[in-house]
């Protein structure tokens, strides 16, 4: 049997109206829309996340895996379901080779990344990112934070998915242990934390789960190791385009640059395409601010005397 008709069994049987389901998975902390639930049941879309369906079994009282189990189903040939068949799967594969190819070790970021669930990540678009990374008077960064607005282009969308450089030093140990403390986290809770050879990534499970349309805001910081090297840029690598990316570097009072420019590239190891100078004001800080950025990375550089 397929997912939508099993589920629209299981309510029936259930004697519940969408709405009563929507209450009681509200109450367990899981926010799922009539409309989403009247589309999972009549087959327009499917449900992504495994918990949520997990709640529904539940609350619906029908044995475990009855709904979850058939998740995987492949669709049949009424029909394609995004991501499933084998188009589906070819382009997917296609977005995770290109968001390596941003990275200096493409196999490394596969690996450490693909210990996470990305299923939701081409059902989300970033409306903003804002960057504020600061160094100490050693010239060693010491904490980025940031902060992100996210809209769903589809259903069941409850994590994103966050990827960081670490700047460690040479003889630091690749044990796979993360060297940076995620902290300041705000509307979302941290999930699975990944980090291997200077690199780390960690999912930031949101504070409900979104319907196509729907909004979100994530905020976190890390704290950076104190013995890393002494940094000579920023930057941000984008797989997916966002509309709006400023990115702020404080320097210490004690240390600051003569001079800043921004940058772009194409690839992780493309040349440098300079976007001119910044200025750095009395505050010690300098920032780069950039609409519809595209595939690619932008950053910040900045040269001492």
């Amino acid at each position: 049997m397929e997912f939508a008709g099993a589920l629209r069994q299981a309510i029936q049987g259930s004697g519940l109206t969408l709405e009563r389901i929507r209450h009681r998975l509200a109450r367990r902390g899981v926010s799922v829309s009539v409309a989403t639930l009247s589309y999972w049941q009549r087959g327009r879309s499917r449900p992504r996340s495994r918990s949520v369906v997990a709640a529904l079994e539940e609350i619906l009282q029908v044995p475990a895996g009855t709904l979850t189990g058939l998740l995987d189903e492949p669709p049949g040939p009424g029909g394609a379901v995004a991501g499933r068949g084998a188009a589906g799967w070819s382009d997917r594969a296609d977005r995770a080779r290109a968001a390596a190819d941003l990275w200096p070790d493409p196999e490394l970021y596969a690996r450490v990344v693909g210990q996470l669930d990305r299923s939701a990540d081409h059902r989300l678009e970033r409306l903003s990112a804002h960057d504020v990374y600061r160094l100490d008077a050693s010239r060693r960064p010491r904490s980025l934070s940031v902060r992100e607005v996210l809209r769903a282009i589809g259903d069941d969308v409850d994590r994103v998915v966050c990827v960081h450089p670490l700047a460690l030093p040479a003889d630091a140990p690749a044990d796979g242990a993360p060297r940076a403390d995620l902290t300041g986290l705000r509307y979302c809770r941290a999930g699975r934390i990944r980090a291997e050879a200077g690199l780390m990534a960690f999912e930031l499970v949101l504070d409900r789960v979104l319907a196509a349309g729907d909004t979100a805001v994530v905020e976190y910081e890390l704290v950076l190791p104190a013995d890393g090297p002494p940094a000579a840029d920023y930057r941000r690598r984008f797989h997916r385009p966002v509309r709006d990316y400023l990115s702020v570097v404080q320097f210490h009072q004690e240390m600051i640059p003569a001079r800043c420019y921004g940058f772009f590239q194409e690839t992780g190891d493309a040349p440098r395409e300079r976007l001119g100078e910044l200025w750095i004001g009395a505050s010690g800080s300098a920032h780069i601010a950039a609409g519809a950025v595209r595939r690619g990375v932008l950053g910040v550089e900045w040269e001492w005397d």
